[in-house]
């Protein structure tokens, strides 16, 4: 399968929120991501969103930012979300994307590209260490909503 990535934009946002959702369905979850929280997200210094697609059709997204980081006196980038949409996981979609999404962070300079997982997920573990990231902290985290 064909694989290509580019850059989301705005016209893209129903299509991210059905993926999105569509994911959290998955998981027993739920979503409240929006088009117009899409488009204030792709508006943001830092924030992006790359889309893969597979023969005409969005196949998955990779949001990221991209930050300054005081202690490497460079930018630091993040990996906030990958979802590929469940037809057509295991095609290099994933792949892709994460590998588009380095190739950018180290020419913008960035000391850094992390991600975190819940510790029970081994497939994106597996994933990410076979494109080089390891685990290097603890992530603690606080929801303030919902």
């Amino acid at each position: 399968m064909d694989i290509s990535t580019r850059d989301a934009q705005p016209a893209d946002a129903d299509t991210l929120v059905r993926i999105i959702r569509e994911t959290a369905d998955e998981d027993h979850d739920r979503s409240p991501v929006s088009e117009a929280y899409v488009k204030e997200y792709l508006a943001s210094p830092g924030s992006g969103i790359l889309l893969a697609e597979a023969e005409g059709a969005v196949a998955g997204l990779l949001s990221y930012s991209i930050r300054p980081n005081l202690f490497h006196a460079a930018p630091s980038c993040l990996i906030e979300l990958l979802v590929i949409r469940k037809d057509l996981r295991n095609h290099g979609a994933g792949s892709a994307l994460v590998k588009t999404l380095l190739d950018r962070a180290r020419a913008l300079g960035c000391a850094e590209v992390s991600v975190s997982t819940m510790p029970d997920n081994a497939g994106a573990i597996r994933f990410y260490r076979r494109h080089g990231l390891a685990e290097e902290a603890v992530l603690l985290e606080k929801h303030l909503t919902g």
